[in-house]
């Protein structure tokens, strides 16, 4: 069982923006603690909604009354100091913790945290990693990043000592943990908003690999040399997997896809035939990242069988290049939360393997910085689809001081020769969409905003 003295002191816990993926699944590790927790959130959702059913007072809009009642105030990053609640917990002097750092006190409860982290595929590599623990009868705690079907939700309360979360860089939230182990699987240029330049991102990951301890694991990407440079900064083991780079402990070859485009690949453990693995989720990028489950699971000494089975029942994280329906017993729609180029043109792949028409994109771009930083990047990963339809940039935590609209992406793929077309209309899109899609086509509806909505539209 967890040690949760360190969190005792607070009985009544109050969490602001209570229906966000991070926050709800601390809220639910919390109530099952035997803690009592209220919370808010600007807007009912399917999140708040599974709160409320587990007995969880959540209220919409703000209560300022829970706030009194509180002995602590966990609130997420996207919430102001202005915010009614915080005001009022700092005039009734009630103590107020960032997520973040509140996570961080979790994952001191553990005397085994696995922390997975990068710039892309954590929340599917945690999903892997959680599957194959789970199904090892480890039980462990998980949050991970995204609704999981096995798990019926984004987080799993264990009574062992393994807590496995997705750790994310932003904001450098993930130096608020005490891993016991860490999982690296790239280091890309993102959240420039914050790093303002990729060294910065790259101190970030040196700072993070440095909280291990000297007998905790560090798993990394032998095919990204931002991630090797890392075993230099600890010393903790260290696990290396690759594709390209056959320098490594783990490495996959013979990859082969099916026409779903499903990888099925063999590795090799130091060089030796370890066992040929299949996967359920399309893409190459899916290969390398069973590849850093398969390292972690084996150091736990998870039996390979366990492995094999956990990766092929694996569908996909919810949002994860996830299958919707049909457009009229037409065409297929997928819906993906990919938002960063390198995320596109690997879900682009992905897409490649499978058998269809002609392919369609409707991409909205998230934040304003992002979509300014990395115009031309995304601009040439949009450029592998037949399709590609714009959506108005979603803001998220920013306001537009970029000077940048999605007419300037849209403008950018007319100049490379690419048709493209910029309808901020969601019913406009769909109604275009349904009156040109061709039989076998594929449509994905791209981002991590609100565009998910567009496939619902699509196939109802």
């Amino acid at each position: 069982m967890p040690n949760i003295d360190n969190l005792k002191k607070y009985k009544n816990i109050h969490m602001i923006g209570i229906g966000g993926v991070s926050m709800s699944g601390i809220a639910e590790i919390l109530h099952n603690w035997g803690f009592t927790i209220t919370g808010s959130d600007l807007a009912n959702s399917e999140t708040v909604q599974i709160l409320i059913d587990k007995g969880i007072k959540v209220t919409i809009g703000h209560n300022t009354e829970d706030v009194k009642n509180a002995d602590v105030v966990v609130y997420s990053a996207a919430i102001k100091q202005d915010d009614p609640e915080m005001i009022e917990a700092k005039k009734s002097n009630i103590p107020t913790i960032e997520r973040a750092d509140f996570l961080g006190e979790l994952t001191r409860c553990f005397k085994d945290t696995i922390c997975i982290s990068g710039t892309h595929g954590k929340t599917t590599t945690t999903s892997m990693i959680s599957l194959c623990f789970v199904n090892a009868l480890t039980d462990p705690s998980i949050q991970v990043g995204a609704y999981l079907k096995p798990l019926k939700g984004n987080y799993r309360v264990g009574n062992s000592e393994h807590f496995i979360i997705e750790a994310c860089e932003y904001v450098e939230s993930f130096l608020k943990f005490s891993p016991k182990a860490e999982i690296i699987l790239n280091i890309d240029n993102d959240h420039l908003d914050y790093f303002k330049t990729f060294e910065n991102i790259k101190k970030a990951f040196i700072k993070y690999v440095k909280l291990l301890p000297d007998d905790g694991v560090l798993v990394i990407n032998g095919d990204d040399t931002n991630c090797l440079e890392l075993k230099n900064d600890t010393k903790a083991e260290c696990i290396t997997y690759g594709i390209q780079n056959k320098e490594v402990n783990y490495y996959a070859s013979n990859i082969r896809f099916n026409e779903e485009g499903f990888a099925i690949f063999d590795v090799y453990y130091n060089n030796q035939f370890l066992d040929t693995f299949e996967l359920s989720v399309p893409g190459k990028h899916n290969v390398s990242n069973a590849l850093a489950c398969i390292a972690i699971c084996i150091k736990y000494n998870i039996d390979k069988e366990i492995i094999k089975s956990s990766l092929l029942a694996f569908t996909g994280a919810h949002r994860r290049f996830e299958y919707k329906g049909k457009i009229e017993g037409k065409a297929s729609v997928y819906d993906d939360y990919g938002h960063h180029p390198t995320e596109i043109v690997a879900t682009a792949k992905s897409l490649m393997n499978k058998t269809y028409h002609q392919s369609w994109v409707v991409f909205q771009p998230h934040t304003y910085s992002r979509t300014k930083n990395l115009l031309s990047d995304f601009a040439n990963a949009l450029m592998n689809f037949d399709h590609v339809i714009v959506l108005d940039i979603y803001a998220a935590r920013e306001t537009n001081t970029y000077d940048i609209s999605s007419k300037d992406l849209v403008d950018k793929l007319h100049s490379l020769g690419k048709e493209a077309l910029y309808i901020p209309d969601f019913d406009e899109c769909v109604s275009y969409i349904k009156s040109h899609v061709q039989k076998n086509d594929i449509v994905l509806t791209l981002g991590a905003g609100t565009v998910t909505n567009i496939g619902t539209m699509l196939i109802k």
